[in-house]
Formats: C-alpha cells, sequence, structure tokens
C-alpha cells in the first residue's frame, strides 16, 4: 500500500511514527506538505500536482492538518476523496470539527455531555451572558484558539464582563462556558481509532493554571476510562463522524463532559503517557479500509 501523510514537517513526532509504523508494516509512505500541492480541477479528472509531478497511485492519506491552514488542508483532502483514495479523516469531519461552535451543536444534538455553553453576536447584554453558564468563575474561549490559546478564566462578574465586552469590541467571536470547579485543572484524553478507544491519558496543568494543555506545561499519566467515559467518547467520536479523533473531557459531578474532539490529535503525548503504539493502530485502520 502507498500511503501520503499529510504534514508541512516531516520531522515532527507525530509525522514520524506514522511513517515508522507504516514503514515497519511493508508500506510505502511518502510527507506530502499539503500547502504545497495544486489541486486541477476538471470533470472526471481530478489530478494533484506536486513537486514537478503528478501524485498517482495513493491508497489512503493521513491528514496532519494545523489549524490555520484548515481551508486549503481541507481542499487537498476532497480533491484526494474525488481520486477516491481513502482518508484517515475525511474532508467533511475535519470541516465540522475545526467549527467549534458548530461542533458544540453537534454533539448536544447527540447527546453528548457537554459543559453548558452560550454564544452570542456581539451582545451587548454581557451580564446575561455570564449568569447563562452559571454565573463566575466561567471560561471564555475564542472559537479560532488553538492549544489552549485564546482560552481566559474570568474569575469574577467584573472580570467576565470586562473581558466580554473587550472580544465584543474587538470583533472577536467568543463562547462563554461554565468553569467545571471539580475537574480541578485537569482533563481526559480518550484517543479513538475506528470505533474503539486504544489509549487515554489524564492531563493535569501545572500548578496555578486551568487549561491542562501539554503545549503549556502540563503533565499527562495513563489512565482506565470508566464505562461512561468510554461511551461518551465514542459517541462525540461518531457524531462528528470522525475514524481517528482525540476526544477532550472533563470529570464532572454531572458525568464525563466533552470539551472538544480533535480531528488531528498529536501523538508524542499520548504514546509517552500509555507506552502504546498508537501510530500502529491508525496504519492498521488504513489498512482495514483500503482493498
Amino acid at each position: 500500500m502507498k500511503i501520503a501523510v499529510l504534514s508541512r514537517n516531516s520531522k515532527l513526532y507525530s509525522t514520524r511514527r506514522l511513517v515508522e509504523a507504516a514503514e515497519k508494516r511493508g508500506h510505502e509512505v511518502i510527507v506530502v506538505d499539503h500547502l504545497k500541492c495544486n489541486i486541477e480541477i476538471e470533470r472526471r479528472a481530478p489530478k494533484i500536482f506536486y513537486k514537478g509531478e503528478y501524485l498517482t497511485d495513493i491508497d489512503a492519506i493521513i491528514p496532519r492538518i494545523g489549524a490555520s491552514v484548515t481551508f486549503y488542508g481541507t481542499a487537498v483532502i476532497r480533491q484526494f476523496e474525488m481520486m477516491k483514495v481513502f482518508t484517515a479523516v475525511s474532508s467533511m469531519a475535519l470541516v465540522r470539527s475545526r467549527d467549534k461552535l458548530s461542533s458544540l451543536q453537534i454533539l448536544a444534538r447527540a447527546g453528548v455531555g457537554l459543559p453548558k455553553t452560550v454564544f452570542t453576536n456581539y451582545t451587548k447584554d454581557v451580564e446575561h451572558v455570564v449568569e447563562s453558564v452559571g454565573g463566575p468563575p466561567l471560561v471564555l474561549k475564542l472559537l479560532e484558539g488553538t492549544q489552549g490559546l485564546g482560552v481566559v478564566l474570568a474569575e469574577t462578574q467584573n472580570a467576565a464582563t470586562s473581558v466580554l465586552e473587550a472580544f465584543n469590541g474587538l470583533g472577536a467571536r467568543v463562547i462563554a462556558q461554565e468553569f467545571i470547579k471539580e475537574a480541578g485543572g485537569a482533563d481526559i484524553r480518550a484517543f479513538v481509532v475506528d470505533g474503539k478507544v486504544i489509549g487515554a491519558m489524564k492531563r493535569q496543568g501545572k500548578e496555578g493554571e486551568f487549561r491542562s494543555n501539554l503545549h503549556r506545561g502540563g503533565n499527562a499519566n495513563i489512565i482506565e476510562l470508566t464505562d461512561e467515559e468510554e461511551k461518551t467518547a465514542l459517541k462525540a467520536t461518531k457524531a462528528m463522524g470522525l475514524g481517528v479523533a482525540g476526544v477532550d473531557m472533563l470529570q464532572s459531578s454531572k458525568g464525563p463532559l466533552v470539551l472538544e474532539v480533535n480531528s488531528s490529535p498529536g501523538l508524542e503525548g499520548i504514546e509517552v503517557a500509555t507506552k502504546k503504539n498508537i501510530a500502529k493502530e491508525i496504519i492498521r485502520y488504513l489498512e482495514l479500509n483500503v482493498e
């Protein structure tokens, strides 16, 4: 099988591990910078031109698309789909996962537990927004934020009002979410491949930090999910239509609450924490779906 990993940097941990895992299983692998692909659109003859030649005989792709290049990355995935190439993450699922507001609506409709969330179109009635999520403290998130950037904990009514008014004044779209105190600055990342949870870790934010992102100095340890947590992760992944996903959840008195379903979850944190070969499971997923 010939596999293309769509990645802008072949030296990234996740990219390297996917290449290694595929080669160990006897597959041919190439790393393709999706931003350097030319998309040629023609009736019944879709093509992708890359570094002086057309990409042909590709059996499957593994998209590793950064949030800042979602638009073009999605277009490249869609072109491969038109060429009848199997993709570990479909173009539609990627688009859904990157739209935070839309993804929350999809998850809520599927019956997935979520922190109470409010989104408004630059309302002046910011006090009502704060009250609607249970009052301070509350979490304010930019819709376009990633890896914990653009996430603010407003601990008082005045702080929440000031931040909301500032975001509104800048024309930045923001959602307000209830703060889950009992989570204690930790969350759970469940890694799902082909409808199964193949690894899970608990990420704890550094002291004084309510965000648990590993990029922000948090640490991770292996965890065994409860039945409810596993069911929630699988339901969320299915609702988003993802074959490969990282589901971020909070442990709360109301049960597991999903924060986000990530369509390009990093492998380093989960492999180090669980000591599992997650990359191998992704390659096996491709093998099962490519004739």
